[in-house]
């Protein structure tokens, strides 16, 4: 991959904020992070227990719902594992580095490669090939939505192939090669180590559970990313959707929806996702308070997602008859 353009930064837009108030919002709090983290965490340990402890009592057709629900709960890891990437949640760096840890091994999630690969996408947002980590247009189908976020084993079969190509290590994309052999290759083998644990780890949790006869164990842990994904899905992909390529304002790359206080606890606040790129280093607890400041600057905020896939349906259908479309968000007047 020709990188001959990777040294030029983008003059990005960004939203005035005053410097006082900037400081602010960037303070990092370990009580807060702790809110989050432990409040997300023991919301996992609550399904999961809840559906081992009502495996052997309630009929199955009880149980699948509570299955369900916790792997639709479980999905949202993928936004608590992004913050701690940005090493952003806690005060503390130790708290940020363990917790960062915990998520990324729960998860299947190799941090060292998704660090090197999102560093890219917040410094080039839809600007490929530097940022190759969202290519737009993409297509959103009913079919993918049934297959991959109700019950994903394909999804399985991708991320422990994927895991071991990274241990090995073996690069089968491109993007993978231009990130570990010219932008960050000192990364390479702390990359391929955890990969190899994250493999042994959850090997581990399996071989346990059929010795030991706690067939729910992997089910509620290992596989767990794999179902249930379809709330995570309508969220997490309304980001860029539809939006421009190429262009050096966030506003018009990126979008904020507008969601219920449980859906934004869940999401890990990413629904402000303007904000988040015009301010990475925000905390996401703080980023509900960065929207208020700036919203007379942001382009009309879709409130919840129906009205956010309804313009990403509308964009889509357009695009099908026009492949170069792509949806301008009208900016304020005052801009």
């Amino acid at each position: 991959m020709n990188n001959s353009s990777a040294t030029q930064r983008i003059s990005w837009y960004r939203s005035p904020v005053g410097r006082e108030e900037l400081a602010l919002l960037n303070s990092r709090s370990d009580i807060l992070g702790f809110l989050q983290v432990g409040g997300y965490l023991g919301l996992l340990v609550l399904t999961g227990s809840t559906v081992c402890f009502t495996a052997g009592l309630l009929p199955w057709w009880l149980v699948a719902p509570l299955v369900f629900f916790h792997g639709m709960c479980y999905n949202f890891m993928i936004n608590g594992f992004h913050e701690l990437v940005h090493d952003s949640v806690f005060k503390t760096r130790f708290l940020n580095r363990t917790f960062l840890g915990i998520l990324s091994f729960l998860g299947w999630y190799n941090h060292i490669h998704f660090w090197a690969s999102h560093m890219e996408h917040h410094k080039y947002t839809l600007h490929p090939p530097q940022d190759l980590e969202v290519v737009l247009p993409s297509k959103f189908t009913i079919k993918n939505f049934v297959l991959r976020h109700i019950i994903n084993p394909i999804g399985f079969v991708e991320v422990l192939w994927t895991t071991i190509c990274l241990a090995i290590p073996k690069f089968t994309k491109p993007w993978d090669r231009y990130l570990f052999e010219e932008v960050v290759p000192e990364q390479r083998w702390k990359m391929c180590w955890w990969s190899r644990l994250v493999l042994a780890g959850h090997f581990a949790i399996v071989v346990t559970s059929v010795v030991l006869g706690w067939w729910l164990l992997p089910l509620v842990v290992t596989f767990a990313p794999f179902y249930g994904g379809w709330l995570f899905f309508l969220c997490n992909n309304t980001q860029h959707a539809g939006l421009q390529g190429k262009v050096s304002d966030f506003r018009l790359n990126t979008r904020t929806v507008i969601l219920n206080p449980f859906v934004r606890f869940l999401y890990w606040h990413m629904n402000y996702h303007i904000e988040h790129h015009m301010y990475a280093a925000v905390p996401c607890y703080h980023l509900g308070r960065l929207h208020k400041l700036i919203e007379n600057d942001l382009p009309s905020c879709p409130r919840g997602l129906i009205e956010a896939w309804r313009q990403i349906i509308a964009i889509q259908k357009r695009q099908e008859v026009d492949p170069e479309y792509q949806f301008v968000a009208k900016l304020p007047a005052n801009v």
